[in-house]
């Protein structure tokens, strides 16, 4: 499986053979995250919506990166997102439209701006997240508490391999 520049899956080239990307692991890895990618761009949706009516899904991810990291410039996270300059820059006046992101100048070059979430968008998005780590504290509450940190410990390190 492989994601195209707007994060949908697509077609990989067939894997070589005898490179072992054709054993029973990686042929059921291929389908559960297929699965998985898949509600988790519905549930995104959901939740951008559950942030604002008018919040474009793509911008949630955005607003969680600024939640969790702070302020930072544009092309930082247009590089997070994996977006261009012009795409994060309607994403970011969208967003401030929507008085959920303000931009402020960088102290340390005065060229640049930071973008930070304002107290509504902060509110906004934690109550969201709250909601659903709720979610999933309710959908997982038969596992073992060690499973659901292996799980988290096994995604981290997923996502970590998918950044190499």
């Amino acid at each position: 499986m492989q994601e195209d520049g707007n994060g949908s899956a697509g077609r990989a080239a067939s894997p070589a053979p005898g490179s072992g990307a054709d054993q029973p692991g990686f042929l059921a890895l291929e389908r559960e995250l297929t699965v998985l990618l898949r509600r988790a761009r519905a549930n995104q949706g959901e939740m951008a919506r559950e942030v604002h009516p008018d919040l474009e899904s793509s911008a949630y991810g955005l607003l969680v990166r600024l939640d969790e990291c702070g302020r930072q410039r544009a092309t930082e996270l247009a590089a997070y997102i994996g977006v261009g300059k012009a795409t994060m820059s309607r994403q970011l006046r969208a967003l401030e439209e929507l008085g959920l992101v303000a931009r402020e100048p960088d102290p340390a070059d005065g060229r640049a701006w930071l973008v930070a979430l304002t107290q509504e968008g902060q509110d906004r998005v934690r109550r969201v997240r709250e909601a659903r780590r709720a979610r999933y504290a309710g959908r997982l509450a038969d596992w073992d508490p060690q499973e659901v940190a292996e799980l988290a410990r096994l995604l981290g390190e997923l996502n970590r391999s998918m950044e190499k």
